[in-house]
């Protein structure tokens, strides 16, 4: 066990997520529990109070109790203390400071696109409209009202934070020098790591369950084009695109080449006001129908239904056989290398443009905690030897798809103290991270003195109100 505070600190920075270790941005999107909390404390309060005050505006205390509470369900554990309510505090000004400084600047914007697609994704994550409804005691367009403002500014922070940090680097002296800065017997352990790519086949959907989802749109659209149905409620009704659906499957303000080539064709093509032809979406595994509402230029304002192909009907068969195949070409051409076979015959996209490396998609270090992986990952990789290829095996790849793949093991590291030799992608993503912060923080303070900071309250105070 880790117990010693610089194992806490060289853990930290190796496993927390860049947004989440640098600063902020979980406060302006509360949970529905906390909105509940939240709703609940503020009907026994008569009045708030005004904590800090960050250009033209207010951080109320009710705001940074709210982060408190959040701040404690995140750290097991972790107990109340006003030192910790001052950190939320310094957080909330910060986060606040951010916002400022993005409004001011002109190349930064959040699109009514943008902050829609994230709303739909926070309600998603969130249990969808129903719990939200609940939670808030309110419709959901009105959640969304509520919300949008907050989501805004968090998409304008996010995007300054990410222009900033984007231009630090570490150099191979910094990491070195990071490194040896650590003390070593208090390095923590990494357990067994693999390094592994692969080239995956999706199983065929039969034919019956492609002529059966066909069909149900085939269904929907008469009734849109010769029974008068409205689109947008029918959208709401069947369509299995969940993050469109509940806006009548509106999607509006993006360029055709944010669309897969088969969907961007058909909504290039499709006159506007009409209802497109029926089309198969391989990436979505589905069929699709589209009405353009606007063109501008290559930018389209459109809604469409998806009805996805009953992937529990899927012929395993075929691609078992193509992988084999492909196996068989790898074993017997050793000169052929994997990496341009999983270019050219893997399906999936992700580690196919990386010639099948698979990574951590968070952090994108190739050596892979073995314990980490799904029992199907675990059963494929301890069947071979590091250089041997996989025979096909069924497989949930990290986007829960099921697929079938062949795995080519590239090295296999027994569980050791982190070191320099095989963890130095780790130990740079640490000390990048580390160098971030420090630069955030100095960005930070500069900040404060050009954008009008008061803070109100101090740890006295708190003690004394409660």
């Amino acid at each position: 066990m880790l117990s010693s505070p610089v194992r806490s600190h060289f853990t930290h920075c190796i496993g927390v997520g860049l947004l989440a270790l640098v600063l902020l941005l979980s406060s302006p999107v509360a949970s529905p529990v906390q909105a509940q909390d939240t709703s609940q404390a503020r009907s026994k309060q008569v009045v708030d109070r005004i904590v800090a005050v960050v250009g033209d505006e207010i951080v109320l205390k009710s705001d940074v109790d709210q982060m408190v509470a959040q701040m404690l369900q995140q750290q097991r554990g972790a107990s109340y203390s006003n030192e910790l309510w001052m950190q939320a505090l310094d957080r909330m000004v910060d986060e606040n400071i951010l916002i400022e400084q993005a409004r001011r600047d002109t190349n930064i914007t959040a699109t009514d696109e943008m902050v829609e697609q994230q709303l739909d994704s926070w309600i998603e994550q969130n249990g969808g409209p129903e719990q939200l409804e609940q939670a808030f005691g309110m419709d959901i367009l009105e959640v969304r009202e509520e919300m949008t403002p907050q989501i805004r500014n968090q998409i304008l922070a996010q995007q300054l934070q990410r222009q900033k940090l984007n231009k630090i680097e570490v150099t191979p002296s910094e990491v070195q020098q990071w490194f040896q800065a650590q003390p070593q017997d208090s390095l923590p352990r990494q357990p067994e790591s693999v390094r592994i790519s692969h080239i995956v086949r999706y199983p065929e959907m039969s034919k019956a369950a492609r002529k059966e989802a066909r069909s149900i749109l085939k269904t929907i659209r008469d009734s849109i084009v010769n029974a008068g149905a409205n689109f947008e409620e029918m959208a709401k009704q069947f369509s299995d695109d969940t993050g469109s659906a509940r806006e009548g499957g509106a999607i509006e303000g993006l360029p055709l080449d944010a669309f897969v080539a088969d969907f961007a064709a058909v909504a290039a093509r499709t006159p506007i006001g009409e209802v497109s032809r029926i089309f198969y979406n391989p990436q979505h595994k589905g069929y699709h129908i589209i009405r353009v509402n606007d063109r501008r230029g290559d930018i389209v304002d459109l809604n469409h239904i998806l009805i996805r192909v009953d992937q529990s009907r899927a012929e395993a068969s075929p691609a078992i056989e193509y992988l084999e195949a492909v196996r068989d070409t790898l074993v017997n051409n050793p000169d052929v290398p994997f990496e341009l076979m999983a270019k050219r015959h893997s399906e999936e996209e992700r580690s196919k443009r990386n010639g099948g490396r698979v990574t951590d998609p968070q952090t994108g270090i190739r050596d892979l905690a073995l314990q980490r992986l799904g029992p199907s990952w675990q059963r494929t990789i301890n069947s071979i030897e590091v250089g041997e290829i996989s025979e096909p095996s069924e497989v949930n790849l990290l986007n829960g798809e099921r697929a079938y793949h062949i795995v080519l093991l590239q090295r296999r590291l027994p569980p050791h103290r982190i070191n320099l030799e095989q963890d130095y992608e780790l130990v740079r993503q640490a000390a990048l991270r580390e160098k971030q912060q420090r630069v955030m923080d100095e960005w930070l303070s500069e900040l404060r003195d050009d954008i009008f900071v008061d803070i109100r309250v101090d740890e006295d105070d708190l003690t004394a109100t409660r």
